[in-house]
């Protein structure tokens, strides 16, 4: 294979994961005209990439609307995903516990690779999460109140590289806008032994988060909770020792455990 060939390929392949992308965003899927706007790329280079992904089972062709939506493989693929992030069963049932004795949505995030990643969420009709943070939620950490637990528990030089790489957008105009800020906030988390993020990825919404400690008493992840912005100050401090409790029991059962995850 030729040095142009090489990026041909390489171009292939991005385009593929594209075109996933903007399929999984139309919940009837799109016709391949539709596809080619999105990505203002020709009609039958969109064609040979549906063929191939059609073929391989990440998508499927619903002729009777000519739309292409996502494929059953793609279910599989998060299948595998979850069983690799691996959230144990007691854990599971230690954030299960928090939503329900602390009325709250609650969540527990997770170093993975160079992300922090929600890996187990618990809401119901009641107490619903924060969208878009599902499993997999790996955004914006600096604005999450996981996500800060988890950058306090970075060395220096380790979260100036994550934040080089992921940014800190400005999710509201109470997000932290500058590294100076962010700093200051991840020491009062270290001091306080709790996260605190009022309306800064959304508003309307304010979270609580403490941290999960593996043997080394390394952060190795994070619980955390949210509830209605206008419930906070109200309900945080009643909260927030059950938030505590929880993420010691998590921190212990997770020791127990072979899964017990690394730093990094």
């Amino acid at each position: 294979m030729g040095r142009n060939d090489a990026f041909t390929g390489m171009a292939s392949v991005q385009k593929a994961f594209a075109l996933l992308d903007v399929v999984a965003s139309d919940q009837r899927g799109l016709t391949a005209k539709e596809i080619a706007a999105a990505l203002d790329i020709p009609v039958p280079t969109v064609y040979r990439l549906l063929k191939a992904l059609v073929d391989s089972e990440h998508l499927v062709h619903l002729k009777d609307d000519s739309r292409y939506a996502l494929g059953y493989k793609v279910h599989a693929l998060d299948t595998s995903l979850r069983r690799q992030v691996g959230t144990p069963s007691a854990v599971a049932r230690l954030i299960l516990e928090l939503h329900s004795r602390g009325e709250a949505a609650a969540y527990y995030a997770v170093h993975r690779g160079d992300h922090i990643v929600v890996a187990h969420v618990v809401d119901s009709p009641a107490h619903r999460r924060i969208t878009p943070m599902g499993f997999g939620f790996n955004d914006a950490a600096h604005a999450t109140a996981f996500g800060k637990i988890l950058l306090a528990g970075m060395d220096p030089d380790r979260r100036r590289t994550y934040l080089a790489r992921h940014g800190m957008p400005s999710m509201t105009d109470h997000t932290l806008g500058t590294v100076e800020e962010l700093d200051e906030e991840l020491e009062r988390v270290r001091e306080d032994g709790i996260a605190k993020e009022r309306e800064e990825f959304i508003l309307g919404a304010s979270c609580l988060g403490a941290p999960v400690i593996n043997a080394a008493g390394q952060i190795v992840g994070s619980v955390a909770v949210s509830m209605d912005a206008a419930d906070f100050d109200r309900r945080a401090a009643t909260v927030a020792p059950l938030l505590r409790d929880t993420a010691d029991r998590v921190s212990r059962a997770l020791r127990a455990t072979s899964v017990l995850p690394h730093r990094g």
